[in-house]
């Protein structure tokens, strides 16, 4: 039995250093116990759930909590930034760097006030359409070419509350219908690895 355990050993040694089958995905957030729950880190929700599902746990990390997962022969580094929302770029491109992982395996997650609660939308590249986390990736890897994972928060906010909207907690309604989204988010991320952008865009966008 011992050349099946080096022959599994060595498998998963290929696997974890083969660049293509490595996976940065990232949820942005703030760290600290009052933005748990607030709209604004609903990244750190996802990849929270993605951990749990896979029986993974966050462990401090540079710039980070980190979590590394394995779902069919595909790497996937599940990151936390602790830099705080606006400089979230310096966590992202480090780890890029860090572990080797081509750019088109990446996946941002961030909030995002113009989609309806709970909605998905995953696009490849584009504007950072104002949000900060995403201007400080775009400056710190030079490109906006990088697939992003929005989840709706939607805009039910007064006027010139819009700060204070984001980064408030999620209401009962809401509350309620999160986890069954959470989940539909988890599956979302997982396709992104194992079968693509294109084919996940087209099975999860307006979801």
């Amino acid at each position: 039995m011992k050349w099946l355990t080096s022959l599994f050993s060595k498998r998963e040694e290929k696997e974890d250093t083969d660049p293509m089958k490595k996976y940065l995905i990232v949820g942005l957030g703030n760290i600290g116990a009052e933005y748990v729950n607030t709209r604004h880190n609903i990244g750190f929700k996802i990849v929270d759930r993605i951990a749990q599902q896979e029986g993974a746990s966050f462990e401090t990390a540079k710039l980070g909590a980190m979590a590394k997962v394995s779902v069919k022969g595909r790497t996937l580094f599940l990151l936390k930034p602790n830099t705080y929302m606006n400089l979230s770029g310096k966590a992202i491109k480090y780890w890029l760097d860090q572990e080797k992982i081509p750019l088109e395996n990446l996946l941002v997650i961030t909030d995002d006030l113009n989609l309806p609660f709970g909605t998905i939308r995953i696009k490849g590249k584009g504007s950072d359409g104002g949000h900060n986390g995403l201007k400080s990736t775009q400056q710190l890897l030079n490109t906006a070419d990088y697939a992003r994972f929005r989840f709706g928060i939607s805009d039910d906010f007064k006027k010139g509350k819009q700060v204070d909207y984001v980064l408030g907690e999620w209401d009962a309604e809401e509350t309620a219908k999160l986890s069954e989204r959470l989940d539909m988010s988890s599956e979302a991320v997982k396709s992104f690895a194992l079968a693509g952008l294109a084919n996940t865009m087209s099975n999860f966008n307006g979801k």
